[in-house]
């Protein structure tokens, strides 16, 4: 038997599951299954934590690759200060919701057509490359529209205990920190709106101490940077990295803690920007399956669900994680543990594992099964075009934390 991972606390409890005040098996009912809940109070209470927690002069961005869900990018956008978009795709959804001044679009390998998309609606490109910038300031020449251009930096440091480290190391993200000043120099002289930096250095840290070291270290390398530059940056965006507790052990960030040191080593009078995703919206989704066949197999049960990697490619091991290990998981009706099962999906694959060996309530076909921490790298993070399998429902609902 293997452990799972914590039910986040909206979710606790020994009652049949409820959802933003409604029960799991109700949504199933209406909607259909499989089916994505997501509850926007609990995303509005994360965005305000961390507002409380964080000094005035650090704005919260959005990451939307998290979860581009349209409804829940219209109600998020007015509570943070900006977007982060990585393709042309999602610069159009962001375009719909917040202002071109307030969206950021990162990420290696933009087309030359993207470029000119974000320069033509005034968003800000972060820039991963000497060749990007040398094609961002001809185009702009090109169309006669001064472009908005922030350095990404890829720093000599990395995020300790991070999930996916974008720092320390040779990279495709960002320009290496020694590089950065002169094409600083470069984006200014030819007439560029320079906006500043943006420097990550990891991703699903849940280590307060590692976070706060990162954090500090990014505001010093800013400093350095502008400093050898000569220049002031507009916006330092401070990346993100706050981790969400997936998996049995893992505890959340004291981001109480992380607003009162970076409120330490912040340079008076400049402006920054954490941005984040996971952060804001994992918690708020849960993932509602159906059994459609209970089964034995040498020795042990399986529960075939009619959901998957298709969907949920996170909740089976296969984004982003080196050894396999199980979300949170638990029946929609609840009850006592009373046997060992492997929840699985629909889909002519090994991979196609929810959770594997683990204790559960006796569970019979068309109970409903839930998945937590669903609100994020959800459905655009799987493959949901494998097999042919039908695509998952989506409901953004509000209910009370």
């Amino acid at each position: 038997m293997k452990p799972t991972g914590p039910i986040p606390p909206w979710f606790a409890g020994d009652g049949p599951l409820t959802i933003a005040g409604s029960a799991a098996e109700d949504w199933a009912a209406e909607h259909g299954t499989p089916l994505f809940v997501y509850d926007f109070a609990i995303v509005a209470d994360r965005v305000a934590t961390l507002r409380a927690a964080m000094p005035d002069a650090v704005e919260i961005h959005y990451a939307i690759k998290a979860n581009p869900h349209p409804p829940l990018l219209a109600a998020i956008a007015p509570l943070v200060g900006g977007l982060d978009v990585a393709s042309a795709g999602e610069l159009d959804k962001a375009l719909v919701v917040k202002p071109a001044a307030h969206i950021s679009f990162a990420g290696p390998g933009k087309r030359d057509r993207e470029l000119e998309a974000a320069i033509r609606a005034g968003a800000t490109i972060n820039l991963e490359s000497d060749g990007e910038a040398t094609r961002a300031l001809a185009i702009a020449d090109r169309i006669g529209i001064t472009p908005k251009l922030a350095v990404r930096v890829n720093p000599s440091f990395e995020l300790k205990g991070s999930g996916m480290k974008m720092g320390g190391r040779p990279s495709p993200f960002g320009i290496d920190a020694p590089r950065v000043p002169a094409l600083v120099r470069r984006l200014i002289d030819a007439g560029a709106d320079w906006r500043g930096f943006h420097i990550f250095a990891g991703s699903q840290a849940l280590d307060t101490a590692a976070i706060i070291e990162t954090q500090a270290a990014t505001a010093r390398l800013a400093r350095e940077l502008a400093d050898s530059a000569g220049a002031v940056p507009p916006l330092v965006n401070l990346g993100g990295g706050l981790g969400v507790p997936y998996f049995n052990g893992d505890t959340p960030v004291d981001v109480a803690a992380v607003g009162a040191a970076l409120g330490e080593v912040l340079e008076p009078g400049w402006a920054y920007a954490i941005e984040l995703g996971r952060w804001l919206v994992a918690e708020s989704g849960v993932y509602l399956t159906r059994v459609v066949d209970r089964k034995e197999s040498g020795g042990e049960i399986f529960l075939v669900v009619d959901g998957g990697l298709n969907h949920q490619l996170a909740a089976t091991g296969n984004f982003g994680t080196v050894v396999r290990r199980n979300y949170p998981v638990a029946h929609a009706r609840r009850g006592e543990a009373t046997e060992t099962v492997s929840i699985v999906g629909p889909l002519c694959t090994p991979l196609d594992r929810l959770a594997d060996r683990i204790a559960f309530p006796r569970a019979d076909v068309d109970d409903v099964v839930a998945i937590f921490l669903a609100g994020a790298y959800g459905p655009t993070a799987s493959p949901s075009g494998f097999l042919g399998h039908p695509a998952a429902a989506e409901v953004l609902v509000s209910g009370d934390v």
